[in-house]
């Protein structure tokens, strides 16, 4: 399932900072950055929990927001882009 998980953390401080990157840092690993704080994961619903248990470590739940859109399987009909694409297909062929 496509995931679009979207994030807003309060880094007026060093420790607010130090969340943010770990946040990003995460997402990261499962997902790919398409904005700022948003990123789009493909991935199942074990990895899911994983990500959810992850995030909810590192944030403060009284200052900061993390948000996760299930786009589903057929997630390519619900996604439209005007402007530049940063993204790419994730379910294509990777070359390195």
């Amino acid at each position: 399932m496509m995931m679009l998980v979207t994030y807003d953390v309060d880094f007026s401080n060093e420790k607010g900072a130090k969340r943010l990157r770990k946040v990003a840092r995460i997402c990261e690993k499962f997902g790919v950055r398409v904005q700022n704080s948003v990123f789009e994961m493909l991935i199942d619903p074990a990895q899911l929990a994983d990500v959810k248990n992850r995030i909810s470590k590192v944030i403060d739940i009284k200052a900061d927001s993390v948000r996760f859109y299930n786009l589903g399987k057929n997630w390519e009909h619900r996604v439209e882009i005007l402007g530049t694409d940063k993204g790419f297909d994730q379910e294509g062929t990777l070359i390195l």
